[in-house]
């Protein structure tokens, strides 16, 4: 299990669950692994004092830790069960692959920038996280060898649904993901994998950093 924080602010913490069941997050294991995970670990060491503001923060490489609730909704409307596999595009600094491990089996999650995917992967395994295999690699071809995953989740926007994360998904499996254009309005999209194809629910606006082929040339 992960290593217990030293200190840790207790009303701090019981202020940040109070806001998300504030917000409609009602899943209890969701809210079990938003409080058992220290989101502090996650956060830049100037940024650590807003680690619990419900607002996305800046990691390296240009990229962004998502502010709490955002977290916690993707994963409330991922639905996972503990026998699940599943994969996250978008490593970022290790947070949401955290919380997933609370809730899986086991977590794959791919990262294009090597600094993020290493940094994460380091820090996932200093804080008991042994169920979480980061790889650097191409977010928008996913991790095909380890395919069929139960659950997907995109933590980058995309322009258009990705085909072969589709095809990685289980039967039965869901998707949730932001779609939309890079520089305008996104929409979190849930897509349910099914004998009568894929059926897409359309939940709320958000705003993500671009999902980019490939593998980052540099960081």
């Amino acid at each position: 299990m992960p290593k217990q924080l030293p200190g840790e602010d207790n009303v701090g913490r019981m202020q940040f669950l109070l806001g998300l069941r504030r917000r409609g997050i009602s899943d209890p294991a969701v809210l079990r692994a938003m409080d058992e995970v220290p989101r502090e670990h996650f956060v830049e060491g100037g940024l650590v004092d807003k680690a619990y503001a419900d607002q996305a923060l800046p990691i390296a490489c240009g990229q962004t830790i998502s502010q709490p609730y955002v977290v916690a909704f993707m994963t409330e409307q991922l639905g996972v069960q503990e026998n699940h596999r599943v994969l996250e595009v978008g490593t970022g600094s290790g947070y949401q692959a955290a919380i997933l491990s609370r809730l899986a089996r086991e977590v794959i999650s791919v990262e294009r920038y090597r600094t993020l995917a290493e940094a994460a992967q380091e820090r996932l395994a200093a804080l008991g996280y042994d169920n979480v295999e980061v790889r650097l690699g191409d977010g928008l071809a996913g991790v095909p060898e380890r395919a069929p995953y139960d659950r997907i989740m995109v933590t980058a926007a995309a322009e258009t649904i990705p085909e072969a994360l589709l095809e990685q998904l289980a039967e039965n499996g869901v998707m949730v993901l932001p779609l939309g254009p890079h520089a305008g309005p996104q929409q979190l999209v849930k897509l349910a994998k099914g004998e009568q194809g894929i059926k897409q629910e359309d939940l709320i606006g958000v705003r993500f950093v671009p999902l980019l082929p490939g593998k980052a040339r540099e960081l």
